[in-house]
């Protein structure tokens, strides 16, 4: 009975080739862990381990993380091993690479040539590849819809995405490349027909749709439907086609990626928070589109930390685009304007706002006021000979 629950228990596995049963609704008690383990030890395929162990991998790790493909009759220990060693990876980089995948063993050698041959597609080199696989060996090793995922890297590139991008989308949002090629396409048709429908024009579209793919690729996993309803709300609230357009350079998007219910939420709370008229909140919005992104309990929490900190709702509204900064980073930053004497609830908030870089330069500055000598340093001393 033990034996059939932990075999229902294994995880799914990357390989889509080869299908694990379903996770089962119960796991073993904990007091038959080490019990079920040596009876799973008995059953593992012994030219499996040894064959790891050949090659310095620490078995032990595969046992905790994916168990159950030392138990599979079929595997590809050494085939795996010399195509990753043909990419030039050395023996402390095949055994981090199985370790931390251990489902590579159970990809079919010709799969995973198929999946090389596709990466390299977007890769300047086999050095640029392995550098990769050793990054993201799930990625790598994620093998299906080989022939669709080459049919969408080849669209991107015709897009004009750069193949460093492509292949950062390959390791971080490998999702878009399994949707189908013809959906692909009918979104980024989407994209451009809304963003030219708010007043874009045809000259900066291509720029605009290659920064909204870089930046939040995921946009390819909403629907058209979603997309269209989240333009007409706007519109319904009173945003004009050339402030949609703004909010969509700014958002990117991740302004299609909010409901209405939610964007009306935020709205909502930010008229009340405020005390504004719609007007008002118009351009306190498109001074700081974040006011739609961010939820309300989100808001609520950024709201309530800068108030603590004696921050008045004056100096928010003042510069609200401090809110697009966690409670930590504004008690961080406070903390270090304080040290120079500088207090943020008397003045204004943009030397407390902005990036890390940006906070940087302008605390440099301050801090430069604070040792700056009473006299002129280059002026030119009357000192009799």
């Amino acid at each position: 009975m033990l034996w059939k629950l932990l075999m229902r228990s294994q995880p799914c596995r990357l390989c889509s080739f080869r299908k694990m049963p379903s996770t089962p609704k119960y796991r073993p008690v904990v007091a038959c862990f080490t019990y079920t383990t040596d009876r799973l030890s008995s059953k593992e395929n012994t030219r499996t381990v040894e064959t790891l162990y050949k090659f310095s991998v620490d078995i032990r790790k595969i046992r905790r993380l994916k168990g159950w493909v030392l138990l599979e009759d079929e595997t590809y220990v050494e085939e795996i091993v010399n195509i990753l060693q043909e990419l030039g990876a050395d023996e402390t980089a095949v055994a981090s690479i199985l370790e931390r995948c251990p489902e590579a063993i159970v990809c079919s050698p010709t799969t995973v040539n198929t999946q090389r041959k596709l990466w390299q597609l977007v890769c300047k080199n086999e050095e640029e590849l392995i550098k990769l696989i050793e990054q993201f060996p799930e990625s790598f090793f994620t093998i299906e819809d080989q022939e669709n995922q080459k049919l969408n890297v080849l669209f991107f590139q015709e897009l004009g995405l750069k193949n460093v991008v492509i292949s950062r989308l390959l390791t971080t949002a490998s999702n878009i490349f399994h949707n189908p090629v013809e959906k692909n396409k009918q979104m980024i048709r989407i994209l451009q027909e809304s963003y030219l429908a708010v007043g874009g024009s045809e000259a900066n579209m291509k720029v605009w749709l290659l920064k909204l793919l870089s930046q939040n690729p995921f946009i390819l996993l909403n629907s058209p439907a979603a997309i269209k309803e989240t333009l007409e709300f706007l519109q319904e609230q009173g945003f004009k086609n050339f402030e949609i357009l703004l909010l969509l350079s700014k958002l990117k998007g991740f302004l299609f990626q909010l409901c209405p219910r939610s964007i009306q939420n935020s709205i909502s709370f930010s008229k009340n928070a405020f005390k504004c008229t719609e007007h008002d909140l118009k351009e306190l919005i498109l001074k700081c589109p974040a006011l739609l992104y961010y939820s309300v309990p989100v808001l609520e929490e950024r709201m309530q930390g800068l108030l603590k900190e004696g921050i008045s709702i004056a100096q928010i509204k003042e510069t609200p685009m401090v809110l697009e900064l966690t409670p930590q980073i504004v008690q961080y930053r406070i903390r270090k304007l304080n040290s120079l004497g500088y207090r943020i609830k008397d003045g204004h908030l943009a030397n407390l706002n902005g990036s890390k870089k940006e906070f940087e330069a302008s605390f440099g500055k301050i801090q430069a006021k604070k040792v700056r000598p009473l006299f002129n340093p280059v002026a030119p001393l009357n000192v009799e000979e």
